[in-house]
C-alpha cells in the first residue's frame, strides 16, 4: 500500500502518490484499483531503462538546452553552434549519459545491488 511505502521510504504519502501517478501515466507502472490492489510495473524489469525513468521524471538529460533532443532551445549568446567548443562538449555529455541510462535497465540496476549486497554480506575476504 502507497502508505506502507511512503512511512518505510519517510516520504509524504502525497508526494509518493504523485511520483507513482507520473509513473503511471508515463506506461512504466500500471494500477489495480480493489482489494489486492496497487501498482505494479507495466513491463518486465529489464524492458525498463533508467534514461526512460529520469526523461520521465525529470525531463530532458542534455545539461543546456541547445543539445537537448526533446526541448531544444537556441542560447542567446551563442552566435554560431556549429563553432561553439561548449555546445560541442555538452552534446558528448549528453551523447553518453544517454547511452549509460538508456543500457541500464531496472534489472540490471536490481542486479547490481544484489552483487553488492551479497559482496559485503560476509563475502570472503582475500586480503592480507
Amino acid at each position: 500500500m502507497i502508505a506502507d511505502v511512503a512511512q518505510a521510504e519517510g516520504i509524504p504519502k502525497k508526494f509518493l502518490e504523485l511520483i507513482l501517478l507520473d509513473l503511471r501515466n508515463g506506461g512504466i507502472l500500471m494500477s489495480k484499483k480493489g482489494k489486492g490492489g496497487g501498482y505494479m510495473l507495466a513491463k518486465p524489469p529489464r524492458q525498463i531503462t533508467m534514461g526512460q525513468i529520469i526523461r520521465l521524471m525529470e525531463g530532458p538529460l542534455a545539461l543546456v538546452p541547445c543539445v537537448s533532443q526533446t526541448a531544444y532551445q537556441k542560447c542567446d549568446d551563442c552566435h554560431d553552434e556549429r563553432l561553439c567548443g561548449i555546445r560541442m562538449v555538452m552534446r558528448d555529455v549528453r551523447d553518453q549519459t544517454s547511452h549509460i541510462l538508456d543500457n541500464a535497465s531496472l534489472a540490471d540496476v536490481l542486479e547490481r545491488v544484489a552483487n553488492e549486497q551479497s559482496a559485503s554480506d560476509g563475502g570472503f575476504d582475500y586480503s592480507i
